[in-house]
């Protein structure tokens, strides 16, 4: 069956893990706003093209900002230039398969989005204090890129396991202890250039990968907020399922209920094969109604939105 590439990135998003997504999530804006940008510069709207653009861009003049919180993220996940995207998911992909290898996807949700936020959040902080910062960031500071995120990613590799090593072309294998060493030390000779608000945010998100590995290194797990918020975010889209109820007789008394509960507990389990259908949505039902939907399980769940459909 051919499929589009619509479908292909529809079924690689579902079926991927959290750095595929990440990566499929920063392809897909770049390719939108590429598309957007030269249907309105055919059309001669640059200006409309900007004020779109500068939804998603972070700024960190405070009379900017306050308009556009979402931007905290937003920016993380958008790049106008295809050699920024290119280097930054390159990078991304080879830590960040270090750290779903060794820690699961979970952690590198976590690294990332943090890394994005701090950038943002020491970017904010300089600008907003010293005057020569806001002389470089000039007359439009506003920043975009993953930069952030993967700093946090790559440092936090570094940290979990600075004796990796990685086999770059023409330098052979070296250990990411010194590749993480190499890139904050140009992000910090960047600070004073052109692009001082984005080497700010590299910093910003390096620190936070130093600090949330060497605290998950001792028990506490920065990535689970994260992981928590964006479940929660997700099952907004997801269709709740219709619950077909079914009215019992009520001449059955309490009575005869705990007596039957009773013989059923008492009774040999059954197995799967023996259980039908009918018979598992029934016991979902019954579980409904003396515990309430939100204690059915993830599998309980989804058999009752099947059997909904049917």
């Amino acid at each position: 069956m051919n499929n589009s590439i619509l479908d292909d990135f529809k079924i690689a998003f579902r079926t991927g893990n959290i750095l595929n997504q990440l990566i499929i999530i920063n392809v897909v804006v770049f390719i939108v706003f590429l598309l957007l940008g030269l249907v309105l510069r055919v059309g001669q709207q640059d200006l409309l093209l900007f004020n779109i653009e500068s939804l998603f861009a972070f700024d960190p003049r405070l009379d900017e900002l306050i308009y556009k919180p979402w931007s905290f993220i937003t920016y993380g996940f958008t790049h106008f230039n295809f050699f920024h995207i290119l280097i930054n998911l390159l990078i991304l992909y080879w830590f960040g398969r270090i750290i779903t290898d060794f820690l699961g996807q979970n952690k590198l949700l976590g690294l990332y989005v943090w890394g994005v936020i701090a950038g943002a959040l020491l970017y904010i902080v300089l600008y907003n204090i010293f005057p020569s910062v806001e002389v470089l960031g000039g007359a439009n500071p506003r920043m975009i890129g993953a930069s952030a995120g993967v700093y946090a990613v790559v440092v936090g590799a570094a940290v979990f396991q600075p004796n990796f090593s990685m086999s770059f072309i023409l330098i052979g294998p070296v250990k990411i202890k010194y590749v993480a060493a190499v890139i904050v030390i140009l992000s910090l000779s960047g600070v004073t250039g052109d692009n001082s608000g984005g080497n700010i945010a590299h910093l910003g998100g390096a620190l936070v990968g130093y600090l949330a590995m060497s605290q998950l290194q001792r028990g506490n797990d920065w990535s689970k907020p994260v992981v928590q918020f964006v479940t929660w975010v997700k099952s907004l889209f997801k269709p709740q399922p219709k619950i077909k109820v079914s009215y019992r007789s009520e001449r059955k008394s309490s009575t005869q209920k705990k007596a039957t509960s009773s013989s059923r507990k008492a009774k040999s389990t059954p197995s799967a094969s023996s259980v039908t259908p009918q018979e598992e949505i029934d016991a979902i039902l019954d579980k409904i109604s003396e515990r309430g939907y939100d204690a059915l399980t993830k599998e309980e769940k989804q058999k009752l939105f099947n059997a909904s459909k049917d």
